[in-house]
C-alpha cells in the first residue's frame, strides 16, 4: 500500500485530496498536516512514501519544510502557484515533483506513483519555466569596489565626485566602470545601473 501524507492549510483541499486518493487502488492517506512545521514534525513518525506539499502556508511554508525534511522524504509539490521563483526554490530544495492543483485525478495518482518510484515529475508548464530559469544567465559578479562605484553612480555622482568620496583618481573610477560595463554587457552608466538592479546586484531605488 502506497502511503501518502497531505500537507495543505485548507481543510477543504485536504478533504478533496483524501477522497480522490481513497478511490485509487493501492493508495492510502497516512496523515494530514496544515502547515510546513506540522509536516516536519509528523513525517518522521508517519514515514509516508510520498508527501503532497502545498507551498504557501501560514505556520511554515512548503519550501522551508522541504529543506528541513531532507532527502529521506519524497515530496511532490501540489500548488496553485507556478511562479518562476517558487518553482526554482522548490526544486533546488529537493522536491521530487511539481504539479499544479488543476491536474486530473489520473495525473495526480500517476505522479504520486512516479515520485514513490524515485522518478521526477514536473507539470509541462512548470518544466518549461524551469528550463528557462536554468538557461538564464547568472547575475554578474562585481568586486566590492566595482559595486561601491556603481552604487555611487546610481546616486547620481560624477566620476570626480566618486573619486573624491572613495579617495581614488578619476582614471581609476573610469577603469572600474569599464569593467562593470563589460560584466553587465552594457555600454553606459544608466544601462549599468538598470541592469544591476534587474539582476539583484544593486537594490532598487
Amino acid at each position: 500500500m502506497l502511503r501518502v501524507m497531505i500537507v495543505d492549510d485548507h481543510a477543504i483541499v485536504r478533504e478533496g485530496l483524501r477522497g480522490m486518493l481513497a478511490a485509487e487502488p493501492g493508495m492510502e492517506v497516512a496523515a494530514e498536516a496544515a502547515s510546513g512545521d506540522e509536516a516536519v514534525a509528523l513525517a518522521p513518525r508517519v514515514r509516508p512514501d510520498v508527501i503532497l506539499m502545498d507551498l504557501r502556508m501560514p505556520g511554515g511554508d512548503g519550501v522551508s519544510a522541504i529543506e528541513r525534511l531532507g532527502p529521506g522524504h519524497r515530496v511532490l509539490v501540489l500548488t496553485t502557484f507556478e511562479d518562476d521563483a517558487d518553482i526554482v526554490r522548490a526544486v533546488r530544495s529537493g522536491a521530487a515533483g511539481y504539479l499544479l492543483k488543476d491536474a486530473s485525478r489520473a495525473d495526480l495518482a500517476a505522479a504520486i506513483r512516479d515520485v514513490a518510484a524515485g522518478r521526477t515529475v514536473l507539470a509541462p508548464s512548470v518544466s518549461a519555466k524551469l528550463s528557462a530559469a536554468r538557461a538564464a544567465p547568472a547575475p554578474a559578479v562585481l568586486s566590492a569596489r566595482e559595486a561601491e562605484v556603481l552604487a555611487l553612480v546610481a546616486r547620481g555622482l560624477t566620476n570626480a565626485e566618486i573619486g573624491g568620496r572613495l579617495f581614488i583618481g578619476q582614471a581609476t573610477v573610469k577603469t572600474h566602470l569599464l569593467r562593470v560595463f563589460a560584466k553587465l554587457g552594457v555600454s553606459d552608466r544608466t544601462a549599468a545601473v538598470m541592469a544591476a538592479i534587474e539582476q539583484g546586484v544593486l537594490p532598487p531605488p
